[in-house]
């Protein structure tokens, strides 16, 4: 089975990998400084890396290729898997996780020369000439009036994801230690009454609770949070059986039938289906495998 490190864990975010590098920020590129639109960039992180909550006078759109980013923004923890990207206005505090080895893309919007807007955190879709455009837009030789056709174009085809795949987290005390207790291990499978007894309080009241904050039932939410991990796991390789055993699920059919209910296919068909919109092809070693 695959388990997370004991190493503490950032509130509302899932228990730290073992070697986990910690960073402060995301440190804005030289070129920020300069009289551009856009100034895109791109890392791979040798381990797991965390980034404190933080924010940008800029505003900021990151997506992965290969491996997952996960976002804290507030009440709401934010997947993105490759194909989608993350939309963070400026000013707005974040915090975030990659995994090891995922290739990390940036792109820096100056706020006074973006011609639109968005006020909330939001799923980019990543097709192939918006992530084609940005890489072009990470060079450094381009004169200034190739760059200006280029950002015109990338401010044209940017628009939002169709999954727009946030997990809303409760933020009400009464429930809140049920939230943090299934980030640190999803596969904790107490029952709604067994919380219940734990708390001290009717299972009415956790029910009620968790319909209010999140508009999901207890096993609703909690099906939606396996599937993130899930979304996770599965983008680094493993396989349905070792996903469906961390998850807590008895039998592989059981995990896949929880993944069709939430995503609305299969695993395989929809790393499948990523692998398309991407227009990227996945090594077949982390093909998702028993689906």
């Amino acid at each position: 089975m695959v388990r997370p490190s004991r190493d503490d864990a950032t509130p509302g975010m899932w228990r730290r990998e073992a070697g986990t590098a910690v960073r402060r920020s995301v440190a804005l590129p030289d070129e920020a400084e300069a009289p551009f639109a856009i100034v895109a960039g791109f890392r791979i992180p040798p381990v797991p890396t965390e980034w404190a909550p933080h924010s940008h006078p800029l505003h900021e759109l990151v997506w992965v290729r290969r491996g997952t980013l996960t976002s804290r923004v507030r009440d709401r923890v934010f997947t993105v898997f490759e194909g989608h990207g993350l939309w963070m206005p400026a000013g707005v505090v974040h915090g975030g996780r990659a995994t090891a080895g995922a290739e990390f893309h940036d792109a820096f919007f100056a706020p006074d020369r973006t011609p639109f807007a968005f006020g909330e955190p939001k799923a980019i879709a990543m097709t192939p000439l918006l992530e084609s455009l940005l890489t072009h837009l990470s060079r450094t030789d381009l004169d200034a009036a190739a760059r200006a056709r280029a950002e015109s174009v990338v401010f044209d085809v940017l628009q939002p994801s169709e999954r727009p795949f946030a997990l809303q987290l409760p933020g009400d005390a009464r429930i809140g230690v049920i939230a943090e207790a299934l980030l640190d291990d999803p596969a904790d499978c107490r029952s709604l009454e067994e919380w219940a007894r734990w708390l001290g309080i009717s299972d009415r009241t956790i029910t009620r609770a968790f319909r209010h904050a999140t508009g999901l039932s207890f096993a609703q939410w909690r099906q939606m949070l396996r599937v993130h991990r899930a979304l996770m796991l599965l983008s680094q390789g493993f396989d349905v059986m070792t996903v469906s055993e961390t998850l807590g699920y008895a039998q592989p059919s059981s995990f896949i039938a929880a993944f069709r209910r939430v995503m609305g296919t299969t695993p395989g068909a929809f790393f499948d289906a990523e692998d398309d919109v991407s227009g990227n092809v996945r090594n077949p070693v982390s093909r998702v495998q028993n689906s």
